[in-house]
């Protein structure tokens, strides 16, 4: 199970995205640490996707934040598309996932993973949407 406070974020809530998302996300939110997921991100349209992948090599950069104000993850799941009621209807799926931060230690926090087809979607192999080829 997730820490129920954690949040690892790799697209427009990062920090190094600059978009106007990560304001939002600081006002309610410190930062606990970059690190990776295991997964494969896509790109949907000016934002990314990420998919679960048991391949240790496909790696996604991100940041975990500690969540400190009430009402922070709901308030994610609508930004994400998310319905954790039925979670299939979502655009997104909150799901728990075990993030490796750089300095070696080894949370589970919850991730959004992309909750539709990728395969006309342009894979962003980096595996870091802040620093993709665009």
């Amino acid at each position: 199970m997730a820490d129920p406070d954690l949040i690892f974020v790799y697209g427009t809530l990062r920090r190094v995205s600059g978009h106007e998302a990560h304001a939002r996300l600081a006002g309610a939110a410190v930062p606990v640490g970059d690190g990776w997921i295991r997964g494969r991100l896509y790109l949907v349209e000016d934002y990314p996707g990420l998919v679960a992948s048991e391949d240790g090599a496909a790696r996604v950069r991100g940041e975990v934040y500690r969540l400190t104000a009430a009402g922070a993850l709901a308030a994610l799941d609508r930004y994400e598309g998310c319905d954790p009621i039925e979670p299939s209807r979502g655009l997104y799926r909150r799901v728990a996932a075990e993030v490796t931060l750089d300095d070696g230690r080894r949370v589970v926090a919850w991730v959004y993973l992309y909750n539709r087809s990728v395969a006309s979607l342009r894979p962003i192999a980096s595996g870091d949407y802040c620093s993709r080829q665009r």
